[in-house]
């Protein structure tokens, strides 16, 4: 028996989804309106006549910028699984003392302000020289994914069968020697996940771009986009279009790691 849906739901189906992405549509519309007719009133719904000067700018301007933001993106996607995914594992199967206590501190540390943290790793930067650079910025972005991190590492190497760890300690493997042969290969999912979200919090910071590395020789896209706003002139085409580029990274990997992330996300929420 098959049912039909009403056409009142698909309506609020596409209705919703219209509003949500109609800002996505006005920044296009925007990076292709002539800077004459950005304060027409009323606004131009549709670039009737488009410019690619903002595009333009991007190209001849940004690129560095987002080769930037890539660096640091793919820095703190390294960082953040080589410190979470141990960390995970020592959480999940090894029996730690304090394990409940760690993951309390974790849920603690996401729900500190990036703002604080920014002033903290100000302090510390300036005394250790590390300001300005891209090394510290990827450190500082990952304070923000490895948290996140390990609590779903946690969450999905819990549910690991039992038997494949005892089959391995059966043939000889250690701890580490499973970690790497055993579990780390049956948590693709979980890391794809992980990665996934470490680089588009950095590939979206600002905060800590802007308090950490300002006056760096290389600065991110977020901090490329800000360098268009001026006290007198503000180029909202060009603001636009950089926008517009910077978005096509992340929304690549999101299509692409769509299924893996699906899984991820809720592994470890039931167990048999």
């Amino acid at each position: 028996m098959t049912t039909t849906r009403p056409w009142w739901k698909t309506a609020l189906g596409v209705f919703f989804t219209a509003l949500m992405l109609f800002p996505v549509y006005w920044m296009v519309n925007v990076s292709l309106t002539r800077t004459k007719d950005l304060r027409a009133d009323p606004p131009h719904w549709f670039p009737w006549d488009p410019t690619f000067d903002g595009y333009q700018a991007v190209l001849a301007q940004q690129l560095p910028a987002l080769g930037t933001s890539l660096l640091v993106g793919a820095g703190c996607v390294v960082l953040t699984v080589l410190i979470a995914a141990p960390a995970g594992y020592a959480l999940a199967l090894l029996n730690l003392r304090g394990g409940r206590t760690l993951n309390f501190l974790l849920l603690v540390a996401q729900m500190i302000p990036a703002v604080v943290m920014a002033m903290g790793f100000y302090a510390i930067y300036v005394r250790l020289g590390l300001l300005n650079t891209v090394g510290g910025l990827i450190i500082a972005d990952s304070t923000i994914a490895v948290p996140f991190g390990v609590l779903l590492y946690t969450a999905f190497m819990s549910g690991i069968p039992r038997e494949l760890l005892q089959a391995a300690r059966v043939d000889g493997a250690g701890a580490w020697r499973t970690f790497v042969s055993i579990v780390v290969p049956v948590s693709r999912n979980s890391t794809v996940t992980v990665s996934l979200f470490a680089f588009l919090w950095a590939w979206s910071d600002f905060i800590f771009a802007s308090t950490l590395n300002r006056n760096g020789d290389l600065i991110p896209i977020t901090l490329g986009i800000y360098n268009y706003i001026g006290n007198n002139t503000t180029q909202w085409n060009a603001i636009m279009a950089t926008a517009v580029v910077a978005s096509v990274p992340a929304a690549v990997l999101l299509v692409l790691a769509q299924r893996y992330v699906a899984a991820g996300v809720t592994a470890g929420a039931v167990k048999d």
